[in-house]
């Protein structure tokens, strides 16, 4: 039997403090960029509020994704960050800074303009730190920075998000999510179109998830499924409301996106197509609910404006296999 986010509770540390305790000390960690990269710096972020519980942890990422960083229990304070730009930071030097970022040096600079007490990145000419390899998956990437730079258990699996606390627009669903940051990475509109229709013919409510600038694509993949525009919730909701349709979500099926990292976070049913990207670099946690189809050998340009041939390799007929199988062990 599947376990439901509701019943998930975030990995505690026997150095956690009292939630009444103040905290008089800060640690600052940078995690800008997408909702992928997010996600995957969730356990890091465990990692270091487990090795500093009594400082307030204030994460610095990307505004869009501030009410999905406020579901991080780790997390005491959001700050707006943009890519490789100072911080908008009026308060003290922070006890901690830690660049969750990327190898340096640029990134570096950004926390250690704070001039904090302590510094935490990755190696490079005039920051000293554990070493980073290229080949690494990025969950286990940033918990080893933590785990060697600060003595502490970083659990690569403690990928779980809190629940929003709304109703899902659509609980219960098939989320088929299209869309992909690049076309190298977008599995052709048709073949979604095939996949929703199947879901649909096996008694599923089905709903085409995306952003307001895949709107356009997402309507297409419905009508060639034959559902109607209200099964079409791209553009129509925030990011608390997808997160909230995912986690209640039946199955979702979805090419390497943020949407891939919410079904982990929520350990949701997944069936996930990778392309131009390995999964050992970014795929998820080796759980039997998620299911990764991947015809590639990691050459591709995942910001490539054509199809990736790893990702138009793989067939509809492997993906709604995949489907029937997760839909008849869960």
């Amino acid at each position: 039997m599947s376990t439901t986010p509701s019943s998930l509770s975030a990995p505690k540390s026997d150095r956690t403090a009292s939630p009444s305790a103040p905290r008089a000390e800060t640690a600052v960690v940078l995690r800008p960029l997408g909702l992928g990269d997010l996600l995957t710096g969730v356990p890091a972020i465990r990692g270091i509020r487990a090795a500093v519980p009594d400082h307030r942890l204030v994460l610095a990422t990307t505004p869009a994704l501030e009410p999905l960083a406020a579901l991080i229990d780790a997390v005491d304070e959001v700050l707006p960050a943009v890519e490789l730009e100072p911080l908008d930071w009026g308060g003290p030097p922070p006890a901690l800074a830690v660049d969750l970022h990327g190898k340096g040096p640029l990134s570096h600079v950004v926390v250690a303009d704070l001039h904090p007490q302590r510094l935490l990145t990755f190696d490079s000419p005039g920051y000293p730190g554990p070493t980073w390899y290229a080949g690494e998956h990025e969950v286990r990437r940033w918990c080893r920075l933590v785990a060697e730079g600060l003595d502490v258990d970083c659990d690569p699996d403690a990928l779980d998000l809190a629940v929003p606390d709304l109703a899902p627009p659509a609980p219960g669903v098939a989320v088929v999510h299209p869309g992909a940051a690049f076309p190298g990475r977008r599995w052709p509109p048709e073949r979604f179109s095939a996949v929703a229709a199947h879901l649909a013919a096996s008694g599923l409510e089905v709903v085409v998830t995306g952003g307001p600038a895949e709107r356009d694509l997402a309507l297409g993949v419905a009508a060639g499924a034959g559902l109607g525009v209200d099964a079409v919730l791209a553009g129509r909701t925030t990011s608390l409301e997808l997160a909230a349709v995912i986690a209640a979500a039946r199955v979702v099926v979805c090419g390497d996106t943020g949407v891939a990292h919410l079904a982990s976070a929520y350990r949701r049913p997944s069936v996930v197509l990778f392309g131009p990207v390995s999964p050992a670099l970014w795929g998820p946690p080796p759980r039997r609910q998620h299911v990764v189809l991947w015809h590639g050998d990691g050459t591709g340009d995942p910001w490539g404006t054509t199809l990736d041939p790893a990702l138009d390799r793989i067939t509809v007929a492997e993906v709604t296999a995949a489907l029937d199988q997760l839909l008849s062990s869960s």
